[in-house]
């Protein structure tokens, strides 16, 4: 397996599947610290029943789509009109991109590789907005209104917590970014990893989404319910938006297994919320073991996963190819993902046993028999690239040649690629070519300074700290982040229901507050997990007046 690893992981913005891995060793998956997906659910009772039907489950036809919603609905206490279930929340992304994103989306980035990948794919411009390491990856909402006010963009996401960093952004926060942009096409929460989350008693604004007509929440259950395989998810909205993408949908789009599942949870609600109790303390134990380790960086997390920067010296591909053949643990190197590079990994929260594992394995591979600085020779002279597949077609496409070769079809622009001109970003003047790496957004870190080539190629700039400057945007004052699709003409402010304060900031909207930057290891966990997902407080029930004004 050690020759024919790297090859594995050629699989475009995710990793192989445990399926994939198991063929290629003829042995037992390794330990996985790489799918999100909550250890602790289904529970062994819940497992042997399941087993027991599992016959009847492969043998015979699901019920309708409407059927399974409609179980659904009645144990979240939502309306069934303001719901569709997709066969996965991929599934969902395609339909909301085919039927409700026009000319353009904007993402922070990092991000979950979907949100980037399937808009591009069908000629849509991407705006990426770059969270920035010095600021822990943290979002500020303010700075995201101004970015999508400046490009003009039409529709605009937020997953939330973010993947793969973990970063939470408070309820009243989103409210007041959604009532910010009120007037655009369409705005995504995504809140695919939301159950983990313990900032808040409430984070879920899925009851306020079905009162806007322009906000969509996206929702998962295979992360929350350890069942990735079983491929279900749903999304929250207006009957409106929520009737077009079901009417989209196979009458028969769910299996088997999600009904079954579906119709199962009643039984097992208290088991779930005991699961994701242990994973918050699993989270806070696995963060304080991590930070022991010399020169990694852990980031604050509210998902299931920890984001870590590798110690100067350890390029990801090398670490997870190691930690693989020589200590059979699974990771997600991140260089394929857009905003990162192969200096971070993504790693699952799992049990205490496992996480063990991991710190001695991660202590092998980086430190040897010393633990004072990691091994120099992890470096392979590729200064974090990536090594997967997003990289190798990116040489291949562009003979080397990283950003401009791609450009045109990184934007969405139809015709022969071209390079990025500072004519083209609202800059005065004669046009000048912008370089930068062949990602254009990766390692924007640090104070501003003027864009420089990267020798990195896709996930080069890691390492002088480097952003775009307001100038390259066309927007005088503030240093702005700029996306790395092209303004297509763009200039100015473009108009909207918000008003700008001459600070610049979107009126009504929360200030941001200086943040300092992230300590190695979280708060301790408040204990409150009560209830079900999306089950209003004290179990009242859908209030009616909503139900009557949706309805």
């Amino acid at each position: 397996m050690a020759d024919n690893v790297t090859s594995l992981f050629r699989t475009g913005a995710h990793s192989p599947s445990m399926a994939a891995l198991a063929r290629e060793s003829g042995e037992a998956g390794p330990v996985d610290f790489c799918i999100p997906c909550n250890p602790y659910f289904p529970s062994p009772r819940m497992m042997d029943e399941l087993t027991n039907r599992l016959r009847d489950i492969i043998t015979y036809y699901p019920s309708s789509a409407d059927t399974i919603t409609a179980e659904l609905c009645n144990l979240l206490q939502l309306p069934p009109q303001c719901v569709a279930m997709g066969n996965g929340s991929t599934e969902l992304i395609t339909w909301i991109d085919h039927l409700l994103v026009r000319e353009s989306l904007a993402i922070p980035v990092p991000t979950f590789g979907r949100w980037t990948d399937q808009p591009l794919e069908t000629g849509k411009r991407v705006d990426m907005f770059p969270l920035q390491e010095s600021n822990g990856f943290a979002l500020d909402p303010a700075q995201y209104i101004q970015f999508i006010r400046s490009r003009g963009t039409r529709a605009a996401v937020i997953c939330n917590p973010n993947n793969p960093d973990g970063g939470f952004v408070p309820k009243q926060t989103i409210l007041a970014f959604c009532d910010a942009l009120a007037d655009l096409d369409l705005i995504v929460i995504d809140e695919s990893f939301l159950e983990f989350a313990d900032a808040e008693n409430e984070p879920s604004i899925v009851e306020e989404a079905v009162m806007r007509p322009n906000v969509i929440v996206l929702r998962s259950l295979g992360k929350n319910f350890g069942l990735h395989g079983v491929r279900f998810g749903y999304m929250v909205a207006n009957p409106g938006l929520a009737g077009r993408i079901r009417s989209m949908l196979p009458k028969w789009n769910l299996n088997a297994f999600a009904e079954t599942v579906v119709f199962m949870l009643k039984d097992y609600g208290a088991e779930y919320m005991e699961s994701l109790h242990m994973v918050r303390r699993d989270r806070l134990d696995m963060a304080r073991q991590l930070s022991t380790l010399p020169g990694l960086t852990v980031y604050p997390s509210q998902g299931n996963f920890l984001f870590v920067r590798l110690p100067v010296g350890a390029e990801g591909t090398v670490v997870r190819d190691r930690l693989l053949t020589e200590h059979r643990i699974l990771v997600r190197e991140c260089g394929n993902k857009i905003g990162s590079s192969s200096r971070f990994l993504r790693l699952v929260v799992r049990p205490q046993t496992d996480v063990r594992r991991l710190v001695s394995g991660l202590e092998s591979v980086l430190y040897g028999t010393r633990r004072g600085a990691a091994v120099p020779e992890l470096s392979t002279g590729t200064s974090y690239s990536s090594g997967t597949a997003a990289v190798d077609r990116l040489v291949s496409s562009t003979s080397g040649q990283g950003y401009q070769g791609i450009a045109a079809a990184a934007n969405g622009m139809a015709g022969q690629p071209q390079p990025l001109t500072a004519a083209a970003n609202g800059m005065v003047g004669q046009p000048q070519p912008l370089t930068a790496s062949a990602n254009g957004m990766n390692g924007m870190m640090g104070q501003p300074q003027p864009l420089t080539a990267s020798a990195n190629g896709m996930n080069g700039m890691m390492g002088q700290p480097q952003q775009f400057t307001a100038a390259a945007n066309g927007i005088p004052g503030q240093p702005q982040p700029l996306t790395a699709a092209q303004t297509r003409g763009t200039t100015g402010m473009p108009g909207g229901l918000t008003a700008v304060t001459a600070q610049g900031q979107p009126q009504g909207f929360p200030q941001p507050q200086p943040q300092a930057m992230p300590q190695p290891v979280p708060q301790p966990v408040p204990q409150q997990a009560t209830g079900w997902p999306n089950t209003p407080p004290n179990g009242a029930g859908w209030p009616a007046a909503a139900v009557d004004r949706v309805g």
